[in-house]
């Protein structure tokens, strides 16, 4: 049986990254995680079955109020975005192309709705199952599979429209940002 302190431990980044993923701003992600952590130590998490799909479902939501009561999503993902694995040793030239590429794939992602912008993010950026995506969400597994397909569909539109039609740019732009763009463009 895990403490409280344990529990925090082991999935604070996760539900860290997957806010600030979903609000683009550092100050919010932290308060959001904060309040997810408060609501699962109010609860009997002791007795929930399977409890990172908890918790993340907890978080999303708490993260999908937040945005519903804040209109100015936009100005939120051009900020400064760090979604990027951190490496340990990075030249100044690098962390600049991987803060424009974030803001980059930010805006891309924010042409999303925000429903399927939660499925695409547990999906990709947690590798969570279309199931456990389903369960975060508090979804049919259909609907899942349906906003995962509509969401990759609406990302290569985006992407095509920003001008990564042809291979080898797309292969360019992949080299930079991982798993995403892939699968943004099966």
């Amino acid at each position: 049986m895990q403490s409280n302190r344990e529990l925090f431990e082991t999935y604070n980044k996760d539900v860290y990254r997957t806010c600030y993923y979903m609000v683009h701003d550092a100050a919010d992600a932290e308060d959001l995680c904060q309040e997810v952590f408060i609501t699962v130590f109010r609860s009997k998490w002791e007795d929930v079955k399977y409890p990172r799909a908890w918790i993340m479902k907890i978080a999303v939501n708490n993260c999908l109020n937040h945005l519903k009561r804040s209109r100015s999503l936009q100005k939120k993902v051009t900020g400064n975005l760090d979604l990027w694995k951190n490496q340990t040793e990075t030249t100044v030239e690098r962390t600049i192309e991987q803060k424009e590429t974030a803001r980059e794939w930010g805006g891309y992602m924010s042409g999303l709705p925000a429903k399927i912008r939660a499925v695409l993010t547990l999906r990709y950026m947690h590798d969570f199952s279309l199931a456990e995506v389903s369960e975060a969400l508090s979804i049919p597994v259909g609907t899942a599979k349906s906003r995962l397909h509509k969401g990759l569909k609406l990302m290569k539109d985006i992407l095509q429209e920003a001008g990564f039609e042809d291979e080898e740019r797309r292969k360019e732009y992949y080299e930079q940002t991982g798993k995403y763009i892939e699968a943004s463009t099966k």
